[in-house]
């Protein structure tokens, strides 16, 4: 049962981030949303899935999300956009 109220909290920490990702005009500012959308669903990955790996898989997303969200912030901020 512990386990389904923590699953159940970080969807909906995945939700409220992509929908805050959505809902938000300027391109820098959505960035740390979809992080906030990454981490819960790295959360849920490791939560739903019993076996001993499935950290392992989360972590990567996890990184390889943020990397990726970082390089287009990166990118972006260099373009001069806002």
């Amino acid at each position: 049962m512990e386990s389904l109220i923590a699953t159940v909290i970080c969807l909906l920490i995945a939700v409220y981030g992509a929908i805050r990702a959505v809902a938000e005009r300027e391109t820098l500012a959505r960035l740390p949303f979809i992080n906030v959308m990454n981490f819960g669903i790295a959360g849920a990955i490791v939560l739903i899935l019993p076996h001993p790996l499935t950290l392992v898989a989360a972590a990567a997303y996890f990184i390889g999300s943020t990397l990726e969200a970082n390089a287009i912030a990166s990118a972006y901020a260099k373009r001069g956009g806002t």
